[in-house]
């Protein structure tokens, strides 16, 4: 497979270029050229065209297509623990307001790192709710 033709796979599941992400649809209008030698690889479908994808024809990725993204998506590079902290606090300060200093001391408590966890709120919150 080439770079182009894994990039198409990527684009159309909507992960990022290391095959990461939530897969949040599967297709991909356009180009057609492209996408054909795929569906011959058994990597996508094509459907027929609708009015929708502008009287285009479009492809959905199959289960195989699905497998080789994930194999030959190339490894995410390594962060270091500070990068990853950096990281955290952007996410968080676009949910809550809050400077560096304070993200730190909120990254302490449990209630933080029940969050990072992904724990529920019912089972945060107990008999609260």
């Amino acid at each position: 497979m080439t770079p182009e033709q894994l990039h198409i796979l990527q684009h159309a599941l909507g992960v990022n270029q290391y095959g990461l992400g939530e897969q949040y649809r599967n297709h991909y209008v356009g180009g057609v050229a492209q996408c054909r030698p795929l569906v011959e690889m058994g990597y996508m479908i094509e459907m027929k065209p609708r009015s929708i994808s502008g009287g285009d024809p479009w492809f959905v990725v199959t289960a195989k297509g699905k497998t080789a993204v994930k194999e030959e998506s190339p490894k995410p590079p390594k962060i270091t623990r500070s990068q990853q902290r950096m990281i955290d606090y952007r996410d968080f300060a676009d949910a809550f307001e809050c400077t560096f200093k304070d993200f730190l001391r909120i990254s302490k408590t449990d209630w933080y790192k029940d969050m990072k966890a992904g724990t529920s709120p019912a089972s945060i919150l107990g008999d609260y709710l």
